[in-house]
């Protein structure tokens, strides 16, 4: 027998049936800014390669350039440029639906701590970014054609040239994601401030763990990433003890009390 809609089980159904609603109408919002962003990045997208390839194009030796090894290379590369740049400058837009589609479960603490942290992380990627690009790429591509061999002509394809860019982008974007990263460690109570501190070694040594596997088997590369990211380990760390202070002191109280328990009984 079908329950009558004003019981629990109709309320159930019906609140089920408009988040999705909501959830789908985010979605749509997220892909039309997306689509707004795609418009001038693929009417400008020559042009957007051609300032993408210009750190390697400056390091380059004369007479070489960058080729193409497909004949439909020189509209799909800037097309696939175009299309993950439209993503990369809709994500705040993207980030904001997400936001406004959980915040409503939330407590006022988690959205007073969620709101800064957003924005942090929208930043710091943007800063990744920029840092790869402006200060990672001149010297790693000088690097790399400084040591190439007599007799070997340096003519790098668009296509592979673009998919290194655009995974050492995502890896610096993501790198500098850590003090968001250690503030939501300490604010899920899964790792102690005071650990961070103490471990500092290890997570140095984690780090450029992390820098070997993402980045150009060079010490250039791997120790560009390595330290801006510890430097941002300990941004963490004190983003974490002053953003959570009273939750910190309150965890600190618990345990005292707790332990006081157990010594009484």
């Amino acid at each position: 027998m079908s329950e009558p809609a004003g019981e629990p089980g109709g309320l159930a159904e019906g609140t089920l049936i408009s988040h999705l609603l909501e959830l789908r109408d985010r979605l749509l919002k997220a892909m039309l800014a997306v689509g707004i962003c795609f418009i001038p990045c693929a009417i400008y997208m020559n042009q957007l390669f051609t300032f993408v390839a210009e750190p390697l194009k400056r390091k380059l030796p004369p007479g070489a350039t960058l080729i193409a090894t497909s004949v439909v290379a020189p509209f799909t590369v800037p097309f696939k440029l175009a299309l993950v740049l439209a993503v990369g400058l809709a994500i705040p837009f993207i980030l904001y639906q997400a936001w406004a589609f959980v915040a409503p479960g939330l407590y006022r603490h988690e959205k007073k701590l969620a709101v800064p942290l957003l924005v942090s992380s929208i930043v710091l990627f943007y800063l990744g970014a920029a840092f790869a690009y402006y200060v990672v790429f001149p010297v790693m591509l000088s690097f790399f054609v400084a040591t190439t061999p007599n007799g070997v002509q340096m003519m790098t394809d668009m296509g592979s040239y673009l998919d290194f860019v655009m995974i050492l982008l995502l890896a610096f974007g993501a790198a500098f994601e850590v003090p968001v990263a250690t503030v939501l460690l300490v604010w899920t109570g899964f790792v102690k401030i005071k650990a961070l501190r103490k471990h500092r070694g290890f997570v140095l040594l984690g780090i450029f763990i992390f820098a070997a596997f993402v980045t150009p088997p060079d010490a250039i590369s791997q120790t560009a990433m390595a330290l801006p990211m510890y430097l941002l380990y300990e941004i963490g760390i004190v983003m974490a003890g002053v953003l959570l202070k009273d939750k910190i002191a309150a965890r600190a109280k618990e345990e005292a009390e707790d332990a006081g328990r157990g010594a009484g009984v």
